[in-house]
């Protein structure tokens, strides 16, 4: 069980990119929908099809309207960390055909797992609908890169149910899905800081833990510090000071690489960070532990 430790990391992880990033984060993810329109029209005079077309694009435009709308509340309503509001509100459109409503869908059934008042059957049920919801935005909109980071960390909790051996082989599908993220909107942190965390945790898997992956996988998933650390900086270079957990990250990835004046310079970035949230708090005590090793 301690060989795959480290995808459980995703939960903590994705749930840490907290709702006061949600601005950078929704101005990226609202990629434009598509309108099909109908391509074989019956045979009209001039102006049965002008009235036709006008009508056809007000209506049009009312959807795209209405959808944008819907998506805004979703926004706000994450933003304010109403999740089982949003939860209800996007649950009406669950057989949407629009990727944009169901990625926002595969987010609020996740982020439902982690309220305490979840009881276990709950969780389990939630978090296989939220993948469900998540598979089905990739299915309708391939080019959507949230759908495609959401996919990632949905498929991540349910291998927390399906045992080892398929939680060893979902992680090379996690990290494809993140890198199609990244490669679709290379302006977004959130996607590089996870994928810097998933290359951090396969780097720092003790030799046992690799021995005992190798006996229930062939060819176990493996990482460097060196690749982590690319991705950790990429997230800087897109948003600076996005995320208190990033800083952290790469003052333990340089302390990792034995560059101690590094490792410096970003646990103190991570201990300076405004302390507003609770994993702020965490990252604020967890950069002064690591800040009295290395001065020690």
């Amino acid at each position: 069980m301690a060989a795959v430790s480290p995808l459980r990391a995703f939960r903590r992880v994705v749930s840490g990119v907290t709702r006061r990033h949600w601005g950078s984060f929704r101005r990226s993810a609202n990629t434009a929908r598509n309108t099909t329109f109908l391509l074989t029209l019956p045979p009209l005079s001039y102006l049965g099809y002008e009235t036709l077309r006008r009508v056809s694009c007000a209506t049009a435009v009312f959807a795209l309207d209405k959808a944008d709308e819907v998506v805004e509340q979703a926004d706000y309503l994450y933003s304010c960390g109403e999740t089982e509001k949003l939860y209800k509100l996007l649950l009406q459109y669950k057989d949407s055909d629009d990727a944009e409503f169901l990625w926002r869908l595969a987010r609020a059934s996740r982020d439902l797992t982690l309220l305490n008042n979840m009881t276990a059957d709950q969780k389990k049920k939630l978090t296989y609908e939220a993948f469900d919801y998540a598979k089905k935005a990739l299915e309708k909109n391939e080019a959507c890169f949230a759908a495609h980071k959401w996919y990632a960390v949905c498929l991540s909790d349910v291998g927390d149910y399906e045992g080892i051996k398929v939680k060893i082989g979902n992680s090379f599908i996690i990290k494809e899905h993140l890198e199609r993220a990244i490669e679709l909107n290379p302006k977004d942190a959130t996607s590089f800081h996870i994928l810097g965390y998933w290359c951090f945790a396969f780097a720092e898997l003790p030799w046992y833990q690799r021995k005992v992956a190798a006996v229930l996988f062939a060819s176990p998933p493996t990482a460097t510090y060196e690749e982590a650390l690319e991705f950790f900086l990429r997230a800087e270079e897109v948003d600076p000071n996005f995320y208190s957990k990033n800083l952290l990250m790469l003052g333990k990835t340089y302390m990792m690489l034995k560059d101690q004046e590094k490792a410096l310079l970003w646990l103190n970035k991570a201990q300076d960070y405004p302390a507003i949230t609770e994993e702020d708090k965490q990252v604020h005590k967890e950069a002064r532990d690591l800040l009295k090793k290395l001065n020690c």
